[in-house]
């Protein structure tokens, strides 16, 4: 009875992969329920109250979840789909991970090992399934035996939450998921901390204090280097940010620029900068008009990745080290001369006026929106143009996990991120910002939205197509419009049949009415902005800004 008993309580590998998950912290789980991962959501169901996982429609939208849940929360989600079309299904949105180093947790299923990379057509089955992972994260495992499970997947979460940080794929066969797990440690190895070398430092130190006009643009990879950057804000340095950087310094601070570089205001200020501090930001080319933005040649790269030396732009010295570490090495170095931080102050100001004038008839919704926008609460981007024109830049973000943003350039992932964000901060309504086009990619996913209790309030720009897509016809093919007309269904009828709420926009005292009423309720609002009846924008947006 003993030996029985014993068997009865031995963790399968599925089980023992729940468990290491769980001590790393991870919370929230999304996916879709298939024959080649059943042995794992069954570990879930068995291990409550542990992971929270929420049945997504589509194995997209499920990544898509887990990544911006990653972004805000600064935990690792977990993402689980089947194998081969299942896993194939969530690849653009694991791209869009990989784009936004997001160190969030891919598992996928597998077939069973006897006729694994077999090629016999087994159902399920994909071609170096392994090889297309790795392609579209920053790695990818196999598990491959039973007593590799729990090492293996601790090595996985090592490698996605180290900078440079990204998703990691762990593809489990299903006969390996149902085996026995002999014991082991499900604890987190220590992340290796990359410190900055000590001669770069010096060197670095002489180059800032030699400059009276320095700035420090902060990237994403520098979000978690707040009291370095602050520090560097105190002693007089103006902060300018990426997109995906926003929020490391609260973006009503004197000292930020924001995410302004390609404004003419602050172009022409980086232009007068004699040294410039990059942390952790790839100057990708839609930010800094395709790598055509004047900076300074004293430029000081700090970061994690080696291979990020003369990437972009030429430096005249690299720091391959943690950006907060070298940022706090490096802040009293900085010596700006008096009247500098004035001079960035009156650039932003009239980067924010330029954006302001550039938005157009929707300045009323920026003003409806910034005087009602709940403090930390997410800020959730798809493209479409009002965020290329005004949303990556406004409303204003007070800390480094509020903004999520489809960072690839993808559409349709705004409503998805929007689920996955709202779970990761309960308390607080996340506002996301699609357009119609993108909206109708996935729209099954407001069922998941609803379903998950998410308290959500979605602006959907309804201009019946492509806005962004017409827009670059007109500039760079002579007119010629095609393939941008979308037919929309009744989004009154469509969200009203998901159980979610409805309001149709079409002037600014009926959106700020709509407003009041979604800010004052739990659930999920949709505020439809008919674009016809509001207005047009100040500017033709027709794609990133370009140098000529």
């Amino acid at each position: 009875m003993a030996d029985a008993g014993a068997a009865a309580h031995t963790m399968t590998v599925g089980e023992a992969v729940v468990e290491v998950l769980e001590a790393h912290g991870v919370e929230l789980g999304f996916g879709v329920i298939s024959l080649h991962n059943m042995p794992l959501l069954d570990a879930i169901l068995r291990r409550p109250p542990g992971i929270r996982f929420i049945p997504a429609r589509g194995e997209a939208g499920a990544m898509n979840m887990a990544d911006a849940a990653t972004r805000v929360s600064g935990r690792p989600a977990l993402c689980l789909t089947s194998t081969g079309t299942g896993a194939g299904n969530a690849m653009g949105a694991l791209i869009e991970a990989q784009t936004a180093g997001t160190p969030l947790i891919h598992i996928t299923g597998q077939i069973d090992t006897p006729w694994l990379d077999r090629g016999w057509g087994f159902i399920h089955e994909a071609k170096d399934q392994l090889a297309m992972l790795r392609a579209c994260g920053k790695a990818a495992f196999r598990i491959s035996r039973p007593e590799d499970a729990r090492s293996t997947l601790r090595e996985a979460l090592c490698v996605a939450r180290t900078a440079p940080t990204g998703p990691v794929s762990v593809e489990i066969p299903i006969d390996i998921q149902q085996a026995p797990c002999p014991p082991g440690d499900p604890s987190p190895l220590p992340l290796p901390l990359l410190a900055p070398d000590a001669r770069a430092l010096a060197d670095a130190r002489a180059l800032l204090g030699g400059a009276r006009r320095p700035v420090l643009l902060a990237g994403g990879g520098a979000r978690h280097a707040g009291e370095a950057v602050a520090a560097f804000a105190a002693a007089g340095v103006p902060i300018l940010t990426s997109v995906n950087g926003r929020g490391v310094i609260a973006e009503t601070h004197p000292a930020c620029l924001g995410a302004f570089a390609t404004s003419p205001p602050v172009a022409e200020l980086l232009a007068e900068s004699d040294c410039l501090i990059v942390a952790g930001s790839r100057l990708r080319s839609n930010e800094t008009r395709t790598y055509g933005l004047a900076l300074p040649r004293s430029l000081i790269r700090i970061d994690a990745d080696p291979a990020a030396s003369g990437r972009g732009y030429p430096e005249a010295l690299l720091i391959v080290a943690d950006c907060a570490a070298a940022l706090s090495a490096l802040a009293g170095a900085a010596r700006p001369e008096p009247g500098w931080l004035a001079r960035a102050g009156a650039a932003r100001d009239a980067a924010v006026a330029r954006t302001r004038q550039e938005a157009g008839a929707y300045v009323a919704l920026i003003e409806a929106l910034q005087a009602r926008f709940p403090r930390h609460a997410p800020w959730v981007r798809d493209i479409t143009l009002s965020n290329s024109i005004w949303g990556n830049r406004l409303p204003p973000l007070s800390d480094p996990r509020q903004g999520v943003h489809a960072l690839g350039g993808g559409i349709g992932q705004g409503l998805q991120h929007a689920i996955g964000a709202a779970l990761a901060r309960p308390g607080v309504k996340t506002v996301a910002l699609c357009g119609d086009g993108g909206f109708m990619l996935n729209p099954g996913e407001l069922a998941t939205a609803v379903e998950a209790g998410c308290d959500i309030l979605l602006l959907l720009m309804n201009d019946g197509g492509y806005g962004v897509i017409r827009n670059i016809q007109d500039a760079a093919y002579g007119g010629r419009r095609g393939f941008t007309d979308l037919m929309n269904p009744d989004f009154a009828a469509l969200v009203g049949a998901f159980g979610a709420r409805h309001a149709k926009a079409g002037d600014a005292d009926s959106l700020a009415a709509a407003m009041d009423r979604a800010f004052s309720r739990r659930g999920v609002d949709v505020i439809e902005v008919d674009m016809a009846a509001f207005g047009a924008f100040g500017i033709s947006f027709a794609g990133p800004p370009r140098t000529a």
